[in-house]
């Protein structure tokens, strides 16, 4: 589907974004694990959500699916059912990777499958570790799915990772859950944690220190769990209502994990005027109101710890980046080569076509901005990629003339209903 966009004058108004992907995801998982029933409120809608909802069910779950409120009837960590068939993950890497965690300790064999960009995604940096656990993985190229998984008794292990990744933590760590005596992941650098925040909230016996995580065999309690807004869903309205002249936004209810907020760190680098309101916490989570102002921005250097922190807003920060005054370089992010799609070729092909100076380095990118950069309509192609679809359409509300996004409805993955939000608080 093709989507349109001309460019706007402002952005304003008080918005809600979906319920947040990742945690969604968990609450699922880890209900499905519990003893018990675990209630979530406000479950992310999206399509990566739903194909864990799927994979589940046909390990034998019963989850009730509701309006506002989602119920998971959890038998325990050894419940699951052999699956009639082979468990498809849609494109979300994060149902695969954390089954195949989950899956490595059931007694019976499965396979772990997708769409055709998730087959495409390395899966070597969960297969060696969870091997070395106990459990018997074959994999095509021994490195893609479909990931056929016989699964057993799992032994501890201590694993360093080498780059940071909370989807290849959450594994081991799900895993670790099932296995005799105590599990270590070491972290280069700290990625998203809300697994162990959630693990933790459920009863998990899981001890934090420093870079290193540790978690021991033990069952989960089911929880009441309250979803809030999806900060990386909200990036997208954030950086549009930081970049057009005039406006302001606030986004209500939104997750400020302090391991997802690299995103609005950057920005206020850059000097957007970015407020954070109302701070609480719920079910583990901390929470706030962003409130967003539009200011004039100046190029900054991207890399280290930081990049774990937004390394799925690089795309989007790309887009900002062309509107600073000066040169903006991000490294150390060769993590975006292997996501839906890769996401530095794909960012700096669309930009370029829109009339930005954006060079590709290996880990990265360099965006030459002018205070702003003046931005032309195009024809893109974001090859697929929710995160690279939204970051466009944004970068589409700068440009001069009419811009055609193809693929546009892949947005659904992450964002139901993103274009219709974006087009409520935009005035031409």
């Amino acid at each position: 589907m093709d989507r349109v966009i001309k460019q706007a004058k402002v952005i304003r108004g008080r918005v809600r974004v979906p319920a947040d992907k990742s945690i969604s995801h968990r609450a699922l998982i880890l209900g499905a694990l519990a003893r018990g029933r675990t209630t979530v409120e406000n479950l992310s809608p999206g399509r990566d959500v739903k194909s864990t909802i799927r994979c589940l069910q046909d390990l034998g779950v019963h989850i009730e699916v509701g309006d506002d409120t989602t119920i998971i009837h959890g038998q325990g960590l050894y419940s699951l059912i052999p699956p009639n068939g082979p468990l498809d993950a849609g494109n979300s890497g994060t149902t695969l990777r954390l089954l195949a965690g989950v899956l490595a300790a059931q007694d019976f064999s499965s396979t772990l499958t997708g769409d055709r960009s998730l087959r495409r995604r390395p899966m070597g940096r969960i297969i060696e570790p969870l091997r070395r656990m106990g459990a018997e993985i074959t994999a095509r190229e021994d490195n893609f799915a479909p990931l056929t998984i016989r699964g057993g008794r799992l032994q501890r292990i201590r694993h360093e990772m080498e780059l940071g990744s909370a989807q290849v933590k959450s594994c081991i760590l799900l895993a670790g859950l099932h296995a005799a005596g105590e599990t270590v992941v070491v972290e280069p650098v700290p990625s998203r944690d809300h697994t162990e925040r959630m693990l933790r909230f459920m009863g998990a016996p899981i001890e934090i220190r420093g870079r290193e995580i540790r978690i021991r065999g033990g069952e989960l309690a089911g929880r009441r769990i309250q979803v809030p807004g999806d900060i990386s869903s909200a990036a997208f309205l954030i950086a549009a209502a930081a970049l057009l002249p005039g406006s302001e936004l606030l986004i209500e209810d939104v997750g400020i994990n302090p391991t997802r907020t690299g995103f609005i760190e950057a920005l206020r680098e850059m000097g957007a005027e970015v407020s954070i309101l109302d701070r609480r916490e719920i079910a583990g989570e901390p929470r706030a109101d962003l409130l967003i102002k539009a200011a004039e921005l100046r190029g900054i250097e991207l890399g280290g710890p930081l990049i774990p922190r937004l390394i799925d807003e690089l795309p989007l920060l790309a887009v900002v980046a062309t509107q600073a005054q000066g040169e903006t370089v991000i490294r150390e992010a060769e993590e975006l080569r292997v996501k839906e799609t890769d996401r530095i070729r794909a960012t700096v092909a669309s930009l370029r076509k829109m009339g930005a100076q954006v060079e590709e380095l290996p880990d990265g990118m360099v965006i030459r901005g002018s205070g702003p950069t003046r931005l032309k309509g195009a024809v893109v192609n974001p090859q697929g990629d929710h995160r690279i679809v939204m970051a466009l359409a944004v970068a589409a509300l700068l440009a001069r003339g009419e811009t055609t996004i193809r693929g546009a409805e892949w947005a659904d993955i992450s964002f139901p209903g993103f274009f219709e939000l974006l087009e409520e608080v935009r005035v031409d």
